[in-house]
């Protein structure tokens, strides 16, 4: 038996997985531990916890492995500000005693840190380290159905590159191009995050949500001005407007006047119609590019299969439409895209590349088990733990849980489902999920303003049986991982009157655009995820139970959290957020939770908690 611990840290999303013989065991991020959003530290109670799960010790670990080269990206850095002087003084001298004390003698850190989960632990030399974009393309391909695909990774920045291109047949991975920093499509699209004023690296997909209320204005000029985009899809930004690589913001003045608009104060200043077409505009700029690049690598390579992964590939609406260009037999995009999921991709490249063994293929399904590879808690403990928090429930057979759930939604209320063990990547796959009636015309906009406590105008994903899927949604393939966006089918749809295409775009989100409303976005899209009886046995059975019940094999499915909180991982933080926010029921395992039963001063003020994302 030989195991493998993969760590990403020190930038963003830091996490552990473990692999043994090539099979991903375990997989969590660090974020649902400390409870902070995004937590970029040394990755210490995710790494105890897939330690735990695997049942070793870390001293029993064979290889351990980060996912990327510090000083290839120190490297980077130097050259940078030599190459921008004497631009970027204060961004220089602000970085530059963190890289010199922690982040360039990295080894030395992590066999420090990694010495305080075991102390017989005392062999530097089991320490490697991946390359970023490798680790990437790795988590992209070896997890896939695939025995052979183009993998295309795009993100802001690794060491060097910004986007690559792999060829993958079997165990065999090979980086064949590269973009290189500062040319980074992952940057330009956090530029906009920036200049729409929402946060950078976390405020990405609400660019992407607020997109279709606006039109794509300003798309020429993107396309003529900030990136000069060639025939096969590779780059170059037009660093005149970007203050990313050597200052402390993202654009500069010149990038406003292009526009002709400061960057959005989100404390003072509401969204406009302006902001609207801006991220129309970039979102559109965005998938124009990801298809030039799709179609260039399929006529260079004749390989008919594709995977996806680095920040961009979270980018599901742009998935979608290359999908939807059949340029492909088929695509596959690693649920974990961001850095999280190069914790999987250094542990399995070490595992096929270094120890050079071979892969276990199955063509009909991935190896990523649906993504449930976090912490699971019992019965037993659960109730224990709830006991513990004063909480009120009763405990039912699995069957009359199904049914009281069933019932709960066909009334209209808000249910926090938790079970089995927590998804490994941002998306809420069924295991912490906030489930509620697609059918509902007021639902997504309530479920903004009274749960998630966030901007009225973001999307809920749907929740369909997959053998119903072809019936609800213009989509013929798997999507367990929400990482597409499909239309819903048009006899599902109600056409938008003329007095209503006229509203401002925050308005249109009132009119009942389809069958299942809470779940169609504006544009009648919707990001699908597919429930497999295969891979979540017990939310399969809640959305069959619910279709008995209504007709309908769709439910609302969003994260198990409010705006700025990671999902919940524990039984306690279910019960935390449930108190703090007008969840009605709340479906741990099998104990079943009312909020009118439970102690009203064990509520929590929710509301403002956590800083906005």
């Amino acid at each position: 038996m030989t195991s493998i611990l993969g760590i990403s840290a020190f930038y963003h999303d830091s996490a552990a997985a473990v692999v043994i013989d090539g099979n991903i065991v375990a997989a969590a991020q660090e974020e649902r531990f400390t409870r902070k959003k995004h937590d970029p530290s040394y990755p210490y109670n995710a790494i105890d916890f897939v330690l735990k799960f695997s049942n070793l010790k870390l001293s029993q670990i064979d290889h351990i492995v980060f996912y990327e080269k510090p000083f290839l990206k120190f490297e980077r850095l130097l050259e940078t500000y030599l190459a921008f002087a004497p631009k970027g003084l204060l961004s220089f001298c602000k970085s530059m005693p963190i890289w010199l004390k922690y982040k360039l003698f990295q080894k030395n850190t992590l066999f420090n840190e990694l010495k305080k989960h075991d102390d017989k632990f005392g062999d530097i030399n089991k320490i490697y380290f991946s390359e970023h974009h490798l680790s990437h393309a790795a988590s992209a391909f070896y997890p896939s159905p695939y025995d052979e695909a183009i993998i295309l990774t795009a993100d802001g920045v690794g060491e060097w590159a910004t986007a690559t291109v792999a060829l993958g047949n079997n165990n065999n991975l090979k980086i064949v191009k590269e973009i290189h920093f500062p040319h980074s499509l992952g940057l330009l699209y956090s530029a906009f995050t920036y200049y729409i004023g929402f946060k950078v690296n976390s405020g990405e997909y609400k660019l992407m949500g607020l997109a279709p209320y606006g039109e794509p204005k300003y798309k020429k000029i993107i396309l003529e001005k900030l990136i000069d985009v060639k025939d096969d899809g590779s780059f170059k930004l037009n660093q005149k407007y970007f203050n990313y690589s050597t200052g402390l913001t993202m654009t500069n003045k010149k990038f406003s006047d292009l526009f002709g608009q400061k960057v959005r104060d989100p404390n003072n200043e509401k969204l406009t119609q302006f902001h609207m077409d801006i991220a129309s505009s970039i979102q559109s700029a965005t998938e124009e590019i990801m298809i030039k690049i799709s179609k260039s690598l399929f006529d260079e390579y004749h390989v008919k299969n594709l995977c996806l992964a680095g920040g961009v590939a979270l980018n599901c609406v742009a998935n979608g439409k290359i999908l939807k260009e059949n340029i492909f037999n088929s695509i596959w995009i690693q649920p974990a895209a961001g850095d999280a999921g190069g914790a999987i991709g250094a542990a399995l490249s070490f595992w096929h590349m270094e120890l050079n063994k071979n892969r276990k293929i199955d063509n009909t399904k991935d190896n990523m088990k649906g993504s449930y590879l976090g912490p699971e808690f019992s019965q037993s403990d659960i109730e224990k733990r709830l006991k513990k928090k004063g909480a009120n429930f009763k405990t039912f057979t699995e069957d009359e849980i199904i049914k009281k759930t069933s019932d709960e939604i066909l009334n209209g209320k808000v249910v926090g489902w938790f079970q089995g063990r927590m998804e490994f990547g941002p998306r809420a796959l069924g295991a912490r999920s906030i489930i509620a009636d697609a059918r509902s015309a007021e639902m997504q906009k309530n479920l903004n303003l009274k749960v998630k406590y966030r901007e009225s105008f973001r999307p809920f994903a749907p929740s369909v049986l997959y053998e119903d899927l072809k019936s609800w949604f213009d989509l013929d393939c798997n999507s367990p991982y929400m990482a597409l966006v499909a239309n819903v089918k048009k006899e599902k749809c109600n056409e938008m009157k003329d007095n209503e295409k006229k509203l401002f775009g925050i308005d249109k989100l009132n009119i009942k655009r389809s069958e299942i409303p809470a779940v169609t976005h504006i544009d009648y899209s919707a990001r699908v995820q597919t429930v497999h009886k295969e891979t979540n046995p017990k939310y399969h059975k809640l959305i069959l139970k619910f279709k008995e019940d209504s007709g309908c094999p769709v439910i609302v499915n969003t994260s198990f959290n409010v705006r700025g909180e990671p999902i919940v991982n524990t039984p306690e933080n279910a019960f935390d957020c449930f108190m703090g926010t007008e969840i009605d029921t709340l479906v741990i395992g099998n104990c079943f939770l009312i909020k009118n039963d439970q102690d009203s001063s064990l509520k929590k003020n929710y509301k403002n908690k956590y800083d906005l994302d």
